[in-house]
């Protein structure tokens, strides 16, 4: 018996083990007669080793920072785990709470059909109304979520459309695969009037049922799941809870300003977010639409189906829409506390104009006392509240069921144990540790080291650093983890902007974007590995198509940040608190020497 394959298979099943030991051994020099920077960089390390390979869960790396930082001397255990829930992870919580009740209340399914109904059924109207509603909920929910919503729409679409090369019957109550679920005289109108139309239209072209060939119906089918993908990853810029990476820009960002001066703040809200994430975002769509229809429908017969094609898919998607029945209670409670919320948002700190957060009190240390998390949270404690019904005490109206008469019992649109299951904890740990992290880096002065090795940037063009950074970001995120980079990147980038005089915002700004920026691999985020297992996409299909929108998105991003987010982000001006000085050149020097100085520092760390 051979046993050399055996025990590389052996070895491969404890694969986490090795990772785990080789992650720990790799920057061991680092813990050799080193400074406090470099056990710092020790952390940094191997939780960047883990964080790429996933040998152990991504929110379980998130930890090490809890036990590593206090055994290292680095930060005391007290101010680590402080780190971990704060104002930013609040935010983040009561979005997603938000964002559940929406899936809960099918909220969101009901806008996408409803959108692609209007927009037509066109194939490249079809990737419009596809892209529309994902887009949009990608802003509020997880972009998983609003992907994974998405893909039955995609395969009932491409499914009608195959279906057309192959005999079918005419549309009546024997068919049961068009009966809804729910019925209404709106809904048997509605029925009746689509009925009549793929009647019509079978017995006016019976002989033109199928007029897309395998190679057309595929190159729709890509343009749909591409479209999905790129419409999910590219929502979650327009806002600030949209995506993680943009959380951990304004938390990292709070903390930096705190750290230089008590009280301070970023100035990153969710007013003014939207104000630069949206008009990018929505140039991105229109981009992302125009490219997908010359990469997928570049057959003219792609951009025509007949109609008798139409009716059916029209007749699919109505079905679909159908089986929600009317708008109900809980769904219109959710949109009354939906627009509630992005008002308080909106309105809580406008610049120069006010907001309803001076109603309530400053505190001189650590300022004003509400911000978007509270808002946040407001709404979702409501969610608790708010019947999903109309219930007794509210309207003496009997209702019937099932042959019996009774009244609504009160039940609140969300339950604990609901809300519990569907909320993505972990992300939460990582943003945690990712805070964490940036503040071991920033007390060890690791950050700072780093941000003065690449004084090299100095030579270049803010723009021009800013376009190679962007591209450089964009590339690692479609191989790791876009919280994970951010996390990673956040500190070292606010250190490299003040190194070279400019603003902190600016870098960070476009560096946390560009970890949205992932089109070309399944593995990048994960509402491309969604859409890739719908088996109409190869990965050359994503690389070729990703590629291109790589380049422009980055392109759009150098042009929105030296833009309209100037005035915004107020980029004009650097703060007093991070104007470079002579003592501040100084303390970079004395903070490259220290470093440097030490050799198992630069044995293992091959910095620029």
């Amino acid at each position: 018996m051979d046993r050399g394959p055996m025990t590389l298979r052996d070895l491969w099943t404890l694969r986490t083990l090795v990772f785990v030991v080789v992650a720990s051994l790799v920057p061991i020099p680092l813990l050799i007669n080193g400074t406090a920077e470099s056990r710092c960089a020790y952390v940094m390390i191997v939780m960047a080793l883990l964080w790429i390979t996933e040998a152990i869960p991504i929110p379980v790396t998130s930890l090490l920072p809890v036990f590593m930082f206090p055994m290292l001397g680095v930060v005391p255990a007290t101010d680590v785990c402080t780190k971990y829930i704060n104002d930013t992870s609040m935010l983040f919580i009561g979005g997603l709470v938000i964002a559940v009740a929406v899936e809960e209340v099918n909220l969101h399914k009901r806008m996408a059909l409803g959108i692609i109904l209007v927009l037509g059924t066109q194939p490249n109207m079809l990737l419009l109304g596809l892209m529309l509603p994902t887009w949009f909920l990608s802003m509020w929910i997880s972009n998983t979520a609003a992907t994974s919503m998405m893909l039955p729409i995609i395969v009932a679409v491409v499914e009608q459309l195959r279906d057309m090369n192959v005999p079918h019957t005419k549309v009546g109550k024997d068919n049961s695969s068009f009966e809804p679920d729910y019925i209404t005289h709106e809904n048997c109108r509605q029925d009746q009037q689509t009925q009549e139309e793929v009647e019509e239209t079978e017995d006016e072209n019976h002989n033109d049922g199928g007029t897309m060939t395998d190679e057309q119906l595929v190159g729709i089918g890509k343009g749909f799941a591409l479209c999905v993908a790129y419409s999910a990853n590219i929502g979650g810029i327009a806002t600030l809870t949209g995506t993680a990476p943009n959380l951990i820009l304004q938390g990292q960002a709070n903390s930096l300003y705190r750290s230089r001066k008590e009280g301070a703040d970023s100035g990153i809200t969710f007013a003014n977010w939207m104000g630069f994430g949206v008009p990018l975002s929505v140039l991105l769509m229109f981009v992302a639409w125009v490219w997908l229809q010359i990469y997928c429908l570049r057959d003219r017969c792609c951009l025509r189906i007949t109609a008798i094609q139409k009716a059916r898919v029209k007749m699919a998607l109505r079905n679909e829409y159908n089986k929600l029945g009317p708008l109900s209670f809980q769904e219109v409670v959710v949109i009354v506390l939906f627009a509630i919320l992005v008002l308080l948002w909106l309105f809580r700190d406008i610049p120069n104009l006010g907001g309803w957060r001076f109603l309530f009190p400053d505190d001189p240390i650590s300022g004003p006392f509400v911000r978007d998390s509270s808002a946040a949270i407001f709404i979702a404690v409501l969610l608790f509240i708010l019947p999903s019904n109309v219930p007794r005490v509210l309207c003496c109206r009997q209702y019937t069921c099932e042959g019996k008469i009774g009244y609504p019992e009160y039940k609140p649109i969300l339950d604990w144990k609901t809300t519990a299951q569907k909320i993505p904890w972990g992300i939460i740990v990582l943003l945690g540790g990712g805070f964490a992290l940036a503040d071991g880096s920033s007390v060890s002065g690791l950050s700072r080291w780093v941000g003065c090795q690449l004084r090299v940037f100095n030579n270049l063009e803010p723009w021009i650093m800013n376009l190679i950074l962007c591209l450089i970001v964009a590339g690692a995120t479609e191989i790791t983890s876009n919280t994970a980079t951010a996390t990673l990147l956040m500190p070292i980038m606010a250190e490299l902007a003040i190194n070279i005089g400019e603003h902190p915002l600016y870098l960070m700004v476009s560096s946390a974007i560009s970890c949205s920026f992932a089109f070309m691999l399944p593995v990048a985020t994960p509402p491309n590995a969604i859409v890739f297992s719908t088996g109409y996409l190869r990965i050359s299909d994503m690389a070729l198509a990703g590629l291109l929108m790589n380049i422009i998105a980055v392109a759009a991003l150098t042009l929105a940040i030296n833009t309209w987010g100037v005035p915004l982000f107020g980029l004009e001006s650097v703060p007093d608190i991070f104007k470079t000085t002579a003592a501040n050149t100084t303390l970079c020097d004395r903070t490259v020497d220290a470093m440097t100085e030490s050799p198992s520092f630069t044995s293992t760390m091959a910095w620029p």
